[in-house]
């Protein structure tokens, strides 16, 4: 069988339109909000501290080089979007350019990413959950406050509020898109507004001797901790899975991913500017919630507050489209064959992947409540860096086998902006521990057990001959 066999363009949009459908129901605001709310979350609510004790006030540099990388990606997924206008992100736009193997490789990669990334988030929730708790004198019992092991001297069996809102967005995603994005646009809103209230309150409390020295760890600090918070820009890659679901795909998707990448990395560079002008970088060390200590220090206690509300608002997003866009990788996956038909069942009254959002979903809540995962955003961010590699290429490959096809958004400068995507990507790869390879490249081989024993047997491209 020919690994690298593809399925064409006008077959992946045609297989879209037929049999069992999803619902298109979103514009470009929803979308930017959609990609909002997955992007600010933990990654400027909980990293920043990490991210400040790695470069120090530089840690603004670390966020403009995230975002460059990040830029020069969405720019290629716009592009990607715009043209195949079909669910399952990068998975898809691979399985088109570069062949079925190379696009099981990274829908196993997506799977891992989102994976880990749903139930990472969901223990952050459950720690910003249980502190605004605290202040009004409710405790979650011991024994089901934390995965077993996680708190030293303490006997934990089961995070309860980290498995409760997943279940609770599975819920809400598997009763309609539409009525999802309703609730994400709420609590983008909210999230967004306290995050300004930060700004505006905590700009006149900087102190500019704070920012001395800039670089106290030098250019590998820089660098190191760009991997680091590039955890804080993932997100906006889940905007690609909703092509299916959008009025008009052709303009809107990449409007979507272009709009809430810049809004957000202008707010990562603001906020980290001021939180290290008001708090000097050491002091960072072991806080969980950076944004709302340096409000502490400035003697500010009442906004603080509004920032663990804020921060639980925020995280909740990222939950939801993080848990969105598995499901509809999924989605996209089965529909080729390489998974089992029911992850792409569609519900018939609420016309989404019912069966595949709870069983994802069950699954997340239960390592959130069961798995210490401590630091998990180096092996979430190699999977997406590796993503965001492999598009930048297939839009080259894309250009020069159907320079023909109608394009809605081209990316700019090509072939240099796809290019730089990949160098700046591979980069900040190589910045990441060896032992994050190490678990990456095991999860890859079990991807490729997979496919060899299932997915190339079932795929929908040996059904022609039979």
């Amino acid at each position: 069988m020919n690994l690298f066999r593809t399925k064409s363009i006008e077959e992946l949009i045609r297989t879209s339109n037929q049999g069992e459908t999803l619902k298109r129901a979103l514009g470009a605001f929803d979308l930017t909000l959609l990609g909002i709310g997955a992007i600010i979350g933990t990654g400027i609510f909980v990293l920043t501290g990490q991210g400040a004790l790695t470069a120090g006030p530089a840690l603004i540099l670390s966020f403009i080089l995230a975002g460059l990388a990040c830029g020069f990606a969405a720019l290629c997924y716009a592009e990607f979007a715009s043209t195949v206008p079909v669910s399952g992100s990068v998975y898809t736009y691979t399985y088109a350019t570069m062949g079925e193997f190379p696009a099981w490789v990274i829908g196993w990669d997506l799977i891992l990413e989102y994976a880990l990334a749903v139930s990472a988030v969901s223990v952050g929730w459950s720690g910003y959950f249980q502190s605004l708790i605290s202040g009004f004198g409710l405790r979650v019992p011991a024994a089901l406050s934390a995965a077993p092991g996680a708190v030293k001297g303490v006997t934990t069996f089961f995070n309860l509020p980290a498995a409760l809102i997943v279940l609770l967005i599975t819920f809400l995603l598997s009763r309609g898109v539409r009525e999802s994005t309703r609730i994400n646009n709420i609590m983008v809103v909210i999230k967004v507004a306290v995050v300004l209230l930060f700004i505006v309150v905590g700009v006149g409390y900087v102190q500019p001797e704070n920012w001395q020295p800039f670089m106290p760890f030098g250019v590998n600090g820089i660098f190191q901790a760009a991997a680091l918070v590039f955890f804080a820009f993932i997100g906006f890659d889940a905007v690609a899975s909703a092509a299916e679901e959008t009025r008009d795909p052709a303009r809107d998707l990449p409007r979507g991913i272009l709009w809430s990448l810049a809004i957000c990395t202008l707010l990562y560079v603001i906020v980290s500017a001021i939180m290290t002008g008001i708090v000097p970088y050491p002091q960072f060390e072991g806080v969980d919630h950076p944004v709302s200590l340096a409000l502490q220090v400035a003697g500010q206690n009442w906004v603080a507050g509004f920032i663990d509300l804020g921060a639980i608002l925020g995280i909740t997003t990222v939950l939801l489209v993080m848990t969105y866009g598995q499901t509809r990788i999924f989605f996209a996956m089965s529909r080729d064959g390489l998974l089992p038909k029911m992850f792409s069942t569609v519900h018939p009254k609420y016309r989404t992947p019912y069966g595949s959002t709870w069983m994802v979903g069950t699954v997340s809540a239960l390592v959130g409540g069961l798995v210490p995962l401590g630091q998990l955003a180096e092996l979430v961010n190699i999977g997406t860096l590796a993503a965001f590699t492999l598009i930048s290429i297939a839009v080259l490959v894309l250009r020069r086998t159907r320079p023909e096809l109608p394009r809605a958004f081209r990316v700019p400068g090509s072939p240099v902006v796809p290019l730089l995507a990949v160098i700046f990507c591979v980069f900040l790869m190589l910045q990441l521990a060896w032992l994050t390879w190490a678990a990456f490249v095991i999860w890859l081989l079990i991807g490729l057990v997979i496919y060899f024993v299932y997915s190339r047997h079932h795929s929908n491209l040996n059904r022609p001959s039979r």
